[in-house]
């Protein structure tokens, strides 16, 4: 009786769902970190001026520049529509912004025939302590007055592609699985504006031409593989399911027909978590993190993190280091822990990692 009952156990163990790093809590790892910009709200995103400056948006419609100490408001932001999740949100400069001085942001405008609002990508270039020349490059549509689901990240490819979020609206059923219309899709422009002719729907003339991929629920991430050159993306799921992906041309990424989370009221979206023709997580986060922001880390500052990716967490808290072997996830740690919602991370042109945290400011990772 007792080898039969040792046999059944050993039958149940190996017909158990194997617990990958999706359902494991992170390790807690203890890091040094300083506060280098105090009293910021809602810092949104970061990026550097060649002259070593620091540029921050904050999500309530601010743009700040922190150098030597000292932050100076810019001027000449255009109208933000402010409200629920909206706001002023990415920054990314020209990777030949030495020579061009362009700026990419994007924020949730009411620019439309509609009320309330939509994301919206601008270029412009900063003079003095203004911002000029300024170029709406593209505009989500419809407007809504829904206040979540905006997105929205920046990432320039090593073929000087642009690339850029903007979550479903609040309209899942909608927006991400139909690409006549915005919303819920990861866009590729050239740096002008202009749409390359070799985008996925090009030939589609009632398609939203811009689009790359879609099928996303609110992407808040989005970063280039130092190495590979690729284009990485996670986004928020429901209750649970957040997800971690690398984008590519044309593909579906499921959202809400496909999903590893669930209604806030407990209930079930779907019962398929895979479908032909949809793609699969690298990873997926049960329970939700809420991440927003994401780095690769390639700097000799951090030699034990080479190759790893940085995820801030809102939810939770903490910054999350995702162990990786090539696209595989092998691991997690929480580092930070309890430093308040981390909004965005990013690796400075020093080589130090930069943790924007809400109601604090941004700090700094010692090595």
């Amino acid at each position: 009786m007792l080898s039969i009952s040792l046999l059944m156990v050993s039958i149940l163990f190996a017909c158990a769902e194997p617990q990958g790093p999706e359902n494991q809590d992170p390790v807690s790892t203890d890091v040094n970190y300083e506060l280098v910009v105090d009293g910021l709200s809602i810092p949104w995103a970061m990026a550097w001026l060649p002259d070593g400056s620091m540029l921050i948006t904050e999500r309530d419609g601010r743009l700040i520049q922190f150098k030597d100490g000292k932050k100076t408001e810019i001027g000449g932001i255009p109208v933000v529509v402010a409200r629920g999740q909206g706001g002023l949100l990415d920054i990314c400069l020209h990777p030949e912004y030495a020579s061009n001085g362009w700026i990419y942001l994007t924020y949730s405008s009411p620019d439309g025939e509609e009320r309330g609002a939509h994301t919206a990508l601008m270029r412009c270039k900063l003079e003095g302590t203004s911002l000029t020349d300024q170029e709406i490059l593209y505009k989500g549509s419809p407007n809504t007055s829904k206040g979540h689901h905006f997105g929205s990240r920046i990432v320039f490819d090593n073929d000087g592609y642009l690339y850029f979020s903007i979550g479903e609206r609040g309209e899942r059923d909608e927006n991400p699985q139909n690409i006549y219309r915005d919303g819920g899709k990861i866009y590729r422009l050239n740096d002008d504006g202009s749409i390359p002719k070799d985008n996925p729907f090009w030939n589609d003339n009632s398609a939203k031409k811009a689009i790359w991929s879609y099928g996303h629920r609110n992407p808040q991430g989005l970063t280039k593989h130092p190495e590979t050159g690729v284009i990485w993306e996670h986004e928020h799921g429901p209750k649970g399911g957040d997800e971690l992906n690398i984008i590519e041309s044309g593909k579906n990424y499921g959202w809400p027909v496909i999903t590893y989370g669930i209604n806030y009221s407990g209930t079930k979206i779907t019962d398929e978590t895979h479908r032909e023709g949809m793609e699969q997580p690298i990873h997926y986060w049960i329970p939700s993190i809420a991440p927003s922001g994401m780095t690769f880390v390639n700097s000799d500052k951090y030699p034990d993190w080479k190759g790893n990716l940085l995820v801030g967490s809102l939810s939770f808290q903490y910054l999350e280091l995702v162990e990786m072997d090539g696209d595989k996830v092998t691991g997690r740690q929480r580092l930070m822990e309890r430093i308040g919602r981390v909004r965005d991370v990013r690796q400075g042109p020093d080589g130090y990692i930069y943790v924007a945290v809400e109601n604090e400011g941004i700090f700094r990772i010692l090595p």
